[in-house]
Formats: structure tokens, sequence, C-alpha cells
């Protein structure tokens, strides 16, 4: 599909389901194996009472709470956020997504501003390309 210069419609069954640290599961939505070359895109889904490590990124993320509630740690400070809530993160900021819900999924949809985006886990001080990650 690479190189789709008139645009893709992306269906999530299409594309592979990845599992994640906390319990999470991300699926990869806009790539540039579909054509992408300025951004990524995605869901990530956090199982009740799960959070994703705190991480931070080398560009700009934008997040998009589409289902659920979260407690958003942003540069060590927790911030509630609910369904339709928006995020902005710059690069270099420490942040994660905490599920407070005992019952619910909580479901995101997060936007990086590179194709050569990463994530770089603050425990560890590892750093991976978001690309590298698969199913």
């Amino acid at each position: 599909m690479n190189g789709l210069a008139k645009g893709a419609i992306v269906h999530p069954a299409d594309r592979p389901r990845i599992s994640r640290q906390g319990g999470a599961s991300t699926i990869q939505m806009v790539t540039p194996q579909i054509g992408a070359t300025a951004f990524l895109n995605g869901f990530t889904d956090i199982p009740p009472s799960a959070a994703i490590p705190l991480h931070f990124h080398n560009c700009e993320e934008s997040v998009l709470i589409v289902a659920g509630n979260a407690t958003v740690e942003i540069d060590g400070v927790g911030h509630q956020a609910s369904e339709g809530d928006v995020t902005w993160l710059p690069a270099g900021v420490s942040h994660r997504f905490i599920n407070p819900s005992d019952t619910h999924l909580l479901r995101i949809f997060w936007t990086y501003s590179s194709i050569q985006a990463t994530r770089t886990h603050i425990a560890t001080g590892v750093e991976v390309p978001i690309m590298s990650e698969s199913d």
C-alpha cells in the first residue's frame, strides 16, 4: 500500500493489534506503509486498572480520549480527562495514560507529528522508534 498519493481509508479490523507494556494494545493506523510522510496515528486500548509506562517522545503528540476516562500524568502532575478531551504534549515531556476504571476500557487515539517518532521509557532510558513496534 506504500505511496498512495490519493489517500486511503484505513480500517482498524484490517490492521494488526500490537501488545504493549502494562497490558495495553495498539493498532497503528496512518503509517508510512500506507503513504504517510509527515505524521503517524493510531489507537491504544488500556484495560481497566492498567496504565502505560511513563515515557516521552522526540516530537509533539496529541491524544484524543475516544472511550472511557483517563488520568493523564504530565511531567509528574495528574490530570483528569474524559471522552472527547484532547491532550497536546510537546517533545521531551514525560507522560502516561492511566485507566482509573475497574470495569471500563480506556481507548485513546494518538497522533505523532513525525514519522520518525520515538518513545523513550523513563524507567529504562531505552528509546525505540514507534514504527519498530509490531505484532
